[in-house]
C-alpha cells in the first residue's frame, strides 16, 4: 500500500507533554513542516521559552537552545549574528515574550534583528497555573483575576503584533489562528513566510498564533476553540501587520 502521508522529519517521536485540546502541538508541527520543506534540516538553531513550550528540544529535530525566561529574543540575536548563515528562531508564550521578556522582543525587533519568533498568545500563564497574562482578555478569568480582568485594576490587553507594526526594524509581522483547518492552513503560509523574510535577510519577522487552554480557561477542548474563534479574535484580530 502507498504512503501518502508521513510525519515531517523536523519532529522527533517524543509524545507530547501538553494538555488534550491544546495548540501547541499543531503550531510544533507547522513550523516543523515550514522548515523541512524550505530545506531547513541540518541548518537551523532553536530557541526554547520558560513556560508551557519549555521542553519543545524533545520535539524539534535541531539544535535547541534552552533561554531564562523572556530572554529568547537575546538568545536568539547572538546566535543569527554569530550564525548568520543559518536559520534561527524563537518559540515562545504570552507571558514569556510580552511580560518579563517585553524589552528582548521589542529591542530585538526594533534592531531588525534576522531571525523568527513564533509567539504563542493563549491569553494567560498556562505551565504556571493559569495567572492573567499581559494578553488576557477584558473579563477573562484567571487565578489572579478571579472575577475577570477588570481595565481599572490590570489594565488593557496588549496587542504585540500591533505595537511592533510601528517599528521600523521589523520586516514582517502576522497573528493567524489553530481554531479550524482553513486558519491552520492559513497560519502555515503565514510563518513560510516569516522564515522567507529570514532567508532574506530582510529585517525581523514575527507571527502570533492565536491558540487554546482548555486546562488554565476551564473549557473543553472544543470550547476553547470556539473562545478562540469568537473572543480572542475580538481583541486580536487576525491579518499581515507589517510587510516589506
Amino acid at each position: 500500500m502507498a504512503k501518502i502521508f508521513t510525519k515531517t522529519k523536523m519532529l522527533t517521536d517524543n509524545v507530547l507533554h501538553y494538555c488534550p485540546g491544546c495548540t501547541h502541538g499543531i503550531a510544533h508541527r507547522l513550523v516543523a513542516e515550514v522548515l523541512e520543506e524550505i530545506g531547513a534540516e541540518g541548518n537551523c538553531i532553536g530557541v526554547a521559552p520558560v513556560g508551557c513550550a519549555v521542553f519543545a528540544y524533545n520535539y524539534f529535530n535541531c539544535d535547541i537552545q534552552e533561554a531564562a525566561h523572556g530572554r529568547a529574543p537575546a538568545v536568539a540575536t547572538g546566535i543569527k549574528r554569530v550564525h548568520p548563515d543559518k536559520i534561527v528562531f524563537a518559540y515562545q508564550g504570552d507571558g514569556d515574550l510580552a511580560s518579563i521578556g517585553m524589552a528582548e522582543t521589542v529591542h530585538a525587533a526594533a534592531r531588525g534583528e534576522k531571525f523568527t519568533t513564533i509567539f504563542i498568545n493563549n491569553s494567560i500563564y498556562g505551565m504556571t497555573g493559569g495567572q492573567m497574562a499581559p494578553t488576557t482578555l477584558v473579563g477573562q478569568k484567571a487565578t489572579t483575576c478571579v472575577y475577570g480582568r477588570d481595565p481599572k485594576f490590570n489594565g488593557n490587553p496588549i496587542r504585540v503584533s500591533e505595537m511592533l507594526a510601528t517599528l521600523d526594524g521589523p520586516s514582517y509581522i502576522a497573528r493567524v489562528a489553530l481554531y479550524d483547518v482553513k486558519h491552520v492552513t492559513e497560519a502555515k503560509k503565514a510563518i513560510r513566510k516569516a522564515f522567507q523574510h529570514q532567508i532574506e535577510g530582510k529585517g525581523f519577522s514575527m507571527v502570533e498564533i492565536l491558540s487554546s487552554c482548555p486546562t488554565n480557561w476551564g473549557l473543553s477542548p472544543l470550547a476553547a476553540l470556539d473562545w478562540v474563534k469568537n473572543e480572542s479574535t475580538k481583541t486580536f484580530p487576525l491579518g499581515v501587520f507589517k510587510e516589506i
